[in-house]
This record gives C-alpha cells, structure tokens and sequence, in this order.
C-alpha cells in the first residue's frame, strides 16, 4: 500500500510540473502564411529563375530540368524529389532538407548548401564547381564521390568546395 501511495504521489508530481513547464514556457505554433506548396506537382521544366522561394515545399516533386538559379531556397524542403539535370547554379539553399533527391547530371554551380540537410541524395554527374557545402549534412558515400570532382571557390561564401566537403 505504502509503493502505491509513493507511485501515485510521484505521478501527481510529475503531472504538476509539467503542466507548470507548459505554462511558464508557452511556445506557440503559428501557422506560415503564403507558404509555397508544390508537394506532388510535376514541375518538369519550370522556370523558377531569381525566385523567392524560402521555406517552400516540393515534396516527391518532379523537378526535372526545372530552372532554379539564383533562387532563394532557404529553408525549403525538396524531399523525394527528382532534380535530374536541373538548373540550381548560384541557388541558395541554407538549412534546406534535401533527403532523397536525385540531382544527377544537376548544374550546382555556386550554389550554397550551408547548414543544409542532405541525407540519401545523389549527385551522379552533377557540377559541383564553387558549391559550398559548409557544415550540410551529408552522407559520406556521397562525400567521397563529390571529393573527386570538387573544386572551385563559392563567389558569394568565398568557401571553396573541397574545403566545404572536407576532402582530404
């Protein structure tokens, strides 16, 4: 009786101090206004040159030869998306989630990576001149074929490839 008594009064403790973490520590959700949405859009060849698309979504999109360069992707997520032989030169892609795209025979000239998530991606045959890599997350199957063909100085980080990938 008395390892109930304990357990309950435990439970009861630990209810009230989270209810009081909850309460004292509020973190409210808002909902993004004008987000971007292509989730399951065949976007094959569009051009979405110079454009703003940070924190946009393009889950399983087909992005094949679809024109990015210099677009500002910040924050957006390319999830199960195929990039194959699309154009990204001098795209910025800070903090994006780019896990299981396929960029093969993709232009990556000078396009910024920093701090991007890149997991189960591949770059078959992508341009990956002045590409700044820059603290991604990427895997090191990938990283050891990247190493082979980097080179260049990112124009805008002045970070080069090889530095960012860190090949030896």
């Amino acid at each position: 009786m008395k390892k109930i008594l304990i357990r309950l009064f435990s439970l009861i403790v630990i209810l009230i101090l989270a209810c009081l973490w909850i309460i004292i520590n509020p973190k409210p959700a808002f909902a993004q206004l004008n987000t971007i949405n292509y989730n399951n859009t065949n976007l094959e060849n569009r051009d979405f040159e110079s454009a703003d698309l940070a924190g946009g979504t393009f889950v399983a999109a087909e992005m094949r030869g679809a024109n990015f360069q210099r677009a500002n992707l910040t924050n957006a997520i390319l999830t199960k998306g195929v990039l194959l032989k699309a154009n990204l030169e001098d795209a910025n892609l800070t903090g994006a989630l780019v896990d299981r795209v396929t960029l093969d025979g993709a232009n990556l000239k000078n396009a910024i990576f920093t701090e991007a998530t890149l997991t189960r991606s591949r770059f078959y045959d992508a341009v990956i001149t002045g590409a700044d890599f820059s603290d991604a997350l990427i895997d090191r199957y990938q990283v050891s074929l990247l190493c082979e063909r980097a080179d260049g100085i990112n124009s805008i980080t002045g970070v080069s490839t090889r530095d960012s990938l860190g090949c030896r």
